[in-house]
């Protein structure tokens, strides 16, 4: 079972790492930044601010976001509550074959990705990492660090607390 659950997350690792490749490419514009591997990762992209801005001005494609959905713990409801839309716009944007997510919409998507990848990387599990995301936290007042997610504040008080656990700071 665990071995299976293992081939999942490198299969489905793989595809964001190809799928944000891919998108990279597509925007890319080397006057402003430049990959400097092959084998650039999900990670990666996390790491580099001004491909951050760009891809954020550029908007994410469906197809990325579709990606994304599959290494973070929110639900389909959850994301529309996040993105400020209907779960009925987004299921509708899923049928448009090149929708492009307007610039506000992608800021979001990348906070809650760079929040979903930090927490895999603090946490020895998944399951622990949405577990904590899940469970009230007196460092954050008493709130579930997913309620946090809402706006960019919150999102960065989350960060924060990700790197303090990171740190084995836990006072």
């Amino acid at each position: 079972m665990i071995a299976q659950e293992q081939k999942k997350h490198a299969a489905v690792l793989k595809a964001i790492n190809k799928a944000i490749k891919v998108y990279v490419k597509e925007i890319g514009d080397s006057s402003t930044f430049e990959i400097q591997s092959k084998d650039f990762t999900y990670t990666d992209f996390f790491e580099n601010k001004m491909l951050i801005i760009k891809a954020i001005r550029e908007g994410f494609p469906y197809n990325l976001f579709r990606v994304i959905k599959e290494v973070t713990p929110f639900s389909e409801d959850d994301w529309a509550e996040y993105l400020n839309l209907s779960k009925k716009t987004l299921q509708r944007h899923q049928n448009e074959a090149n929708y492009v997510f307007k610039p506000i919409h992608t800021e979001k998507i990348i906070e809650l990705a760079e929040v979903t990848n930090f927490g895999n990387e603090v946490f020895d599990s998944t399951e622990q990492f949405y577990l904590w995301l899940n469970t009230p936290s007196y460092a954050l007042g008493s709130l579930k660090p997913a309620e946090l997610l809402k706006d960019s504040y919150g999102k960065e008080l989350v960060m924060a607390e990700l790197n303090r656990i990171d740190q084995g700071i836990f006072a």
